[in-house]
């Protein structure tokens, strides 16, 4: 076997066998998003030389398009939730932290955030994040102003609401329109810089290096198409994302993410993951993925109704747009329908691609138009509206203010098809990682030099049917400086 054919992503080059080091440096950190941009502050403030290596031809990754919204509260509330009027304790966000990983829950990652939620936020502050510190009411996607405090997951929604105490957690950098995750970036890349870190990009990492001791001393990337060889004295942090993109591995683990087909991310094909496989880490969770057709919930559509082909409801729609979507997913058949009355009908947006199904001045025309066998979508329709009246779901428990009578005809039925409407998506499963970010093998033990944290790892966003926005940006920033002080400490 040639010496380039022995480089793989899936099984680590021996140390014995590296004939010259290109590159030494006590930490190396691959990939250059939020996580790996916390990640090498923390490192290099916890006095290590730092190497980051990117792929692409800049900083980004996926949290550069996201919203910029974090994940936040605890401690009594951040000065948004104080201004907003909301009190939010240490256990009631650890509870919904817990609550919204369902079966996937790290319950020591919870209860860790939740202690720390309040720090990082000041952290965050000390990076040079701007917060306007404001409560933006109302149920919304992301603000399309500078405001800072929303509502971002399912809080004020059953069963959650009897979980913990409901409070607004989301947490978005100043920033007019939507779009916050690039210039959350801009800020923790010029952190890193002016901490020297020394970043090299449109490198792509190819191998980890591990000794006799099954130690990862080093990684190999591949620069201007030749592999340069980089030691790592104290370790390496993968910050590479999830695999949304990585057809082979989804068929693998994730298949139900073919019902749909808008993948979310920045070159996110699950490198890291097989990284740390290769190496001796377990991943955990590969089935868990998010997903979301987002202008389903602006107001007025909350106050809809959704049913499956066979007209029956299946969630409470005043929860989280993804949370509606990821229970939409696992109905019967292709599609669904989002029923409204002309009280609560505004056009939905073209990139949406969600269609006029059926129309009808009673809910049996809507059903009839909807080829339903006769007593099914308008039974469904009926039992709502009657106990809606009362302010009751007895079915799914929806609250006011989004349980309203859907009366007030005429009534449409919008159709979402998985196929063609966009829902888009990005996985969950990952790395399985202590509190710190070591990469943990199938005993639980870590893997030594490894560490990983962000979307290649499996951390608080970990089931598709409890995310909310900004954990995904809370989970990366926060255990991305675990993973990097942890490894400064070799």
């Amino acid at each position: 076997m040639s010496f380039v054919t022995e480089i793989s992503l899936h099984r680590p080059y021996p140390a014995a066998k590296v004939q010259r080091w290109d590159h030494e440096t006590d930490v190396a950190v691959i990939g250059f998003g939020a996580t790996g941009a916390c990640a090498a502050i923390e490192a290099a403030q916890g006095g290590a030389r730092v190497m980051l290596f990117e792929r692409g031809s800049g900083s980004g990754g996926a949290s550069a398009l996201s919203g910029g919204e974090i994940y936040i509260g605890g401690g009594g509330g951040t000065d948004a939730q104080r201004a907003g009027g909301f009190e939010d304790s240490t256990e009631d966000l650890a509870a919904y932290l817990k609550a919204a990983g369902g079966p996937c829950a790290d319950e020591a990652k919870c209860d860790l955030y939740a202690r720390e939620s309040l720090g990082h936020y000041a952290w965050l502050k000390e990076q040079g994040i701007p917060y306007r510190g404001n409560y933006l009411p109302g149920k919304h996607i992301e603000p399309t102003d500078d405001s800072t405090l929303i509502w971002s997951g399912s809080e004020a929604a059953w069963p959650f609401c009897d979980i913990a105490k409901p409070a607004p957690r989301g947490h978005v950098i100043a920033h007019m329109g939507w779009g916050g995750g690039r210039p959350l970036i801009d800020i923790l890349e010029s952190r890193a810089r002016a901490l020297g870190v020394e970043v090299t990009t449109d490198a792509r990492a190819v191998a980890l290096v591990q000794d006799d001791a099954r130690r990862v001393v080093g990684v190999i990337v591949r620069i201007d198409n030749v592999n340069r060889f980089v030691r790592a004295v104290k370790g390496v942090v993968l910050a590479t994302g999830g695999f949304a993109f990585n057809e082979a591995m989804r068929r693998r683990y994730c298949p139900e993410t073919f019902k749909i087909s808008s993948p979310i991310g920045d070159q996110d094909d699950g490198v890291g993951i097989e990284l740390g496989v290769g190496a001796g880490g377990d991943a955990i969770h590969m089935e868990q993925f998010f997903t979301t057709c987002p202008w389903t919930m602006p107001e007025p559509q909350a106050h809809g109704v959704f049913v499956n082909q066979a007209g029956q409801r299946f969630i409470n729609e005043d929860c989280y747009h993804g949370r509606v979507s990821r229970a939409a997913i696992d109905q019967m058949g292709d599609r669904v329908y989002l029923l409204l009355d002309i009280a609560h009908f505004n056009e939905p947006l073209p990139m949406a691609a969600m269609t006029i199904a059926g129309t009808g001045e009673s809910w049996e025309e809507v059903e009839a138009e909807l080829e339903m066998a006769p007593g099914t979508l308008s039974a469904t329709m009926a039992f709502y509206n009657a106990h809606a009246r009362e302010g009751r779901d007895p079915l799914f428990h929806k609250r006011p203010p989004m349980l309203t009578p859907l009366d007030q005809g005429p009534f449409v039925a919008l159709e979402l098809n998985f196929a063609t409407t966009y829902f888009s998506f990005f996985t969950l499963g990952g790395l399985r990682t202590s509190t710190d970010g070591e990469v943990l093998d199938r005993a639980g033990a870590p893997v030594p030099g490894l560490f990983a944290a962000g979307r290649c790892t499996s951390g608080l966003p970990a089931w598709g049917h409890g995310y909310s926005s900004g954990l995904s940006l809370a989970d990366c920033t926060f255990f991305g400086r675990q993973a990097g002080r942890r490894a400064a400490k070799g």
